[in-house]
């Protein structure tokens, strides 16, 4: 992966672009906190629970999660630190926003992995690891709370090691845990690197030291945990792989930083790590050739649409990886799926919630770009070669629901908020042949929640969602008589997805398997590409 790729203009090769993925609450709004705190962009770091004020965590924005704490839509946050130029996108850690985080995950080039002291690998964090592994994403680890009552060191990255099937290379490694944890043995640097409790916001204080018997590390570190440090470290040197670059590329290989983030340690040595060893903007595929950042041609790709960020405007942002390309505010470019020309005027970069105008952005940044609905997720913009990005996924529901407005008269509002939310990605809708009204299709229960809230406060339409004789759909596909065919019988279970796609709509799993054993020339499937 290093050796063939040409040199990249310098602008693109500091970039770097990645996710953070964890189970929630393992503390990855913190840790995104603690980036923008060190990358200079916001002054103080605001807990998330902290009160009244100060608890408006700076990359969370719908209000939703503002309330509860929970980040539920991935955004971008692009800020410079050292040399290099960071993109990152926080992932929603929610189990039942996953959707949105798969998508997500096309759009970097390399993820960091929070994971909890004391839970190790959790639930979701594998589920989103499997992600990473289909598209043989480096991984960085961060193992969190090491302020607290932690598990045996051994233990998380034999955990790891053993859950992910992958190898892991220890770059710091803790000394004490809970109320004991005194700092870090930073392995790839010699260095020790200790916690100040006292400030939350102020960085710790970095010791350099020459190697385990330098007699300096006795006046920081008591006796009995010095002893215990040399002797960890002496096994890990023995049983753990030392670090590899190649390896961390090629997805084979993750680092691991101990640490912990409300307290700010270990959070620069991680962002160095990304800095030093994390990848440069990657080629990204598409149908017909893959599309090298070098390219001189502004070529991007919409992974993830947000609307009504800012409620005034009723507006939606397009979240767009560039791919290739040096691209300059007011530039024409392409809309492939339509074939029309957009000038992109007022692009925009983020900085969590704060938006500023982009003058100019290079191959691996992302941007936001402020528009009525005519972008859709998996779009591509060109300087005129009809691309078309592959790889980005959209998931049959688990749940379905049908939806009523409060007030009958308002059913065209409806619609249009339901289409709106469609587009957007946070659900499916889908308009049953037979019958008024929708059938709503999320990935977790608590999306119903979030879209019965944003309906009320972006439209002011109350909203019931109600059950649905309906469990599960799967899109339809076949040569187009065999198709109509099947539909003109099948009636009361077809319905339409908001791209016009026909869908069935099934009630048991037996109805699949039915239609499978009965109709061997229709395809039913549970994804389907976002096909542009």
């Amino acid at each position: 992966m290093l050796d063939n790729r040409p040199t990249l203009p310098p602008e693109i090769a500091r970039r770097r672009t990645f996710a953070i993925i964890a189970h929630p609450d393992a503390g990855k709004t913190t840790l995104t906190e603690k980036f923008l705190l060190f990358g200079g962009a916001i002054q103080m770091a605001g807990q998330v629970r902290a009160k009244g004020e100060a608890r408006r965590t700076r990359s969370d924005f719908i209000k939703m999660e503002q309330e509860r704490g929970i980040s539920v839509s991935a955004s971008a946050m692009s800020f410079d630190f050292r040399e290099y130029r960071f993109n990152l996108v926080d992932t929603p850690g929610h189990s039942d926003f996953s959707e949105d985080t798969y998508r997500t995950l096309t759009a970097v080039d390399a993820a960091v992995m929070v994971i909890d002291g004391a839970k190790g690998v959790e639930s979701q964090t594998r589920k989103l690891f499997e992600v990473c592994r289909l598209r043989d994403l480096p991984i960085l680890t961060f193992c969190n709370k090491m302020d607290r009552e932690a598990r045996d060191t051994f233990e998380i990255i034999d955990e790891i090691q053993e859950n992910l099937a992958i190898d892991v290379s220890p770059a710091s490694w803790p000394i004490g845990s809970g109320r004991e944890f005194l700092g870090c043995y930073d392995i790839l640097n010699d260095r020790l690197e200790l916690m100040d409790r006292a400030d939350r916001n102020r960085v710790a204080e970095t010791i350099q030291i020459n190697g385990l018997d330098d007699p300096k590390l006795a006046e920081h570190v008591p006796a009995a945990m010095l002893a215990k440090l040399r002797e960890e470290l002496e096994m890990a040197r023995e049983l753990l792989p030392a670090f590899d670059r190649a390896a961390l590329l090629n997805g084979s290989m993750t680092p691991i930083w101990f640490g912990s983030a409300i307290n700010s340690f270990g959070v620069k040595e991680l962002m160095d790590g990304i800095g030093k060893f994390g990848p440069e903007p990657q080629p990204q595929p598409t149908a017909s050739r893959k599309v090298a950042p070098e390219e001189s041609a502004v070529t991007g790709v919409v992974f993830k649409v947000q609307a009504n960020m800012d409620p005034k405007h009723r507006d939606r942002v397009a979240f767009v990886r560039l791919a290739s390309g040096h691209f300059e505010r007011g530039m024409k470019l392409t809309h492939v799926r339509t074939k029309k020309p957009m000038a992109i005027a007022n692009p925009v970069m983020f900085l969590a919630a704060d938006r500023e105008l982009a003058e100019e952005a290079w191959a691996g940044d992302i941007i936001g770009i402020p528009n009525h609905g005519q972008l859709r997720i998996g779009d591509a913009l060109t300087e005129g070669e009809a691309l078309r990005f592959t790889g980005i996924p959209s998931f049959a529901p688990e749940l379905l629901q049908g939806v009523r407005a409060g007030d009958p008269m308002k059913a065209k509002h409806l619609e249009k908020a339901l289409m709106q939310f469609a587009e957007e990605g946070a659900a499916k809708v889908f308009k049953p042949m037979i019958g008024s009204g929708f059938i709503v299709g999320v990935v977790g229960a608590l999306q119903f929640e979030v879209l019965a809230s944003r309906i009320e406060q972006e439209y002011s339409l109350p909203v019931r969602f109600e059950p649905s004789q309906f469990t599960s759909a799967r899109w339809l596909t076949g040569a187009k008589a065999d198709v109509e065919k099947f539909v003109n019988v099948n009636k009361g279970h077809v319905a339409y997805d908001n791209d016009g796609d026909l869908v069935y709509l099934t009630r048991l799993r037996w109805d699949i398997d039915r239609v499978e054993r009965d109709h061997p020339e229709l395809k039913l499937t549970a994804t389907k590409e976002m096909m542009v």
